[in-house]
């Protein structure tokens, strides 16, 4: 099948849930790795027989949050190191980090949930939430619930298209775009509604 590169391809097939780990985790840090391909592909191959359900989506998903943890570490370590040390020169002071932790905390945790579904945005959703200090509790929560979320989306679309699964690839591939503004409308309405909801209980 030449849906993936060459290389990844031979790891993916020769390794199985060890290689989907790996590259899960390195392509969410920093690798150029298709992910939602290479997820598509791995729903394909358990609709085949090749590979098991159980040990794919758990090697999806923990490769997944590895990949994101290891961002947040990155950001709340040598990120926060190098703001705090050089971003007065830059006018980033002790105030602007405490408005930039507060966006954080209210609004920005929800882009670790959504900026799976963005290609280039959840490579760099984990590393702010770092700097910006948002605790590890509220990185978890919308962070690995984000993973899952996006793992079983793209394997299913592997998993149900699986006869048909070039096909299947190249629409989604064609219409990304157009896949990933509906899932971004779709959160967004989710996330509207129970934010007013929350403030609707919170009112007299």
């Amino acid at each position: 099948m030449d849906i993936l590169p060459d290389i990844i391809n031979h790891w993916l097939l020769h390794y199985g849930s060890f290689a989907l780990f790996g590259l899960l985790a390195l392509g969410i840090i920093a690798l150029p790795v298709p992910e939602e391909t290479l997820l598509i592909f791995s729903g394909v191959l358990i609709c085949e027989g090749t590979f098991s359900w159980a040990p794919t989506i758990i090697s999806a998903y923990l490769g997944s949050i590895t990949g994101i943890t290891v961002s947040y570490l990155i950001g709340s370590t040598g990120g926060l190191y190098v703001i705090k040390k050089y971003g007065g020169y830059v006018g980033i002071g002790e105030n602007k980090m405490t408005i930039a932790h507060n966006w954080f905390e209210r609004y920005g945790k929800w882009f670790l949930f959504i900026g799976y579904f963005i290609p280039g945005v959840r490579h760099f959703t984990g590393i702010f939430a770092g700097v910006s200090t948002l605790e590890y509790h509220n990185f978890a929560l919308f962070a690995y619930t984000g993973a899952l979320f996006w793992v079983m989306t793209f394997l299913s679309i592997g998993y149900f298209f699986g006869n048909y699964h070039r096909e299947a690839i190249e629409l989604v591939e064609s219409n990304i775009e157009l896949i990933l503004s509906a899932a971004l409308v779709a959160i967004g309405l989710f996330i509207y509604f129970k934010v007013r909801k929350k403030n609707s209980n919170r009112e007299p």
